[in-house]
């Protein structure tokens, strides 16, 4: 495994076609340009996928806590976030959706993002 990022592959291939006007069967550049817009503002593929009920529980409280408060509070949602005897399985799942503000429901696969705080 390297240290490069998809986004780093990605770039690499961007700037090798770079000299093309025209590529891919016909595309015109531009075309390639919005993609590379999407691609850029897209989420990762690996989201957090956590319960319905800790992503009501991330909106409620992320606002105003801090993700150690918000672990430490966690009691409606303990039996997900430590297991039974407090094995720690899902607290990392839990802290990439509170850090990211955005997850995807278990339940139905939707993706949640939260808003900016102004």
């Amino acid at each position: 495994m390297s240290n490069e990022t998809k986004q780093d592959v990605f770039e690499a291939v961007w700037n090798r076609l770079a000299g093309y006007q025209v590529f891919f069967n016909g595309w015109p550049r531009e075309a390639i340009d919005e993609y590379k817009k999407r691609y850029d503002a897209a989420l990762p593929d690996d989201l957090p996928v956590i319960p319905q009920a800790v992503g009501e529980y991330i909106k409620a409280n992320r606002g105003h806590m801090s993700l150690t408060s918000g672990i430490e509070n966690a009691s409606c949602i303990s039996e997900w976030l430590w297991g039974k005897g407090f094995d720690y399985g899902n607290d990392s799942v839990f802290a990439r959706a509170w850090v990211l503000g955005v997850w995807r429901v278990e339940e139905t696969g939707e993706i949640v993002k939260l808003e900016a705080e102004k």
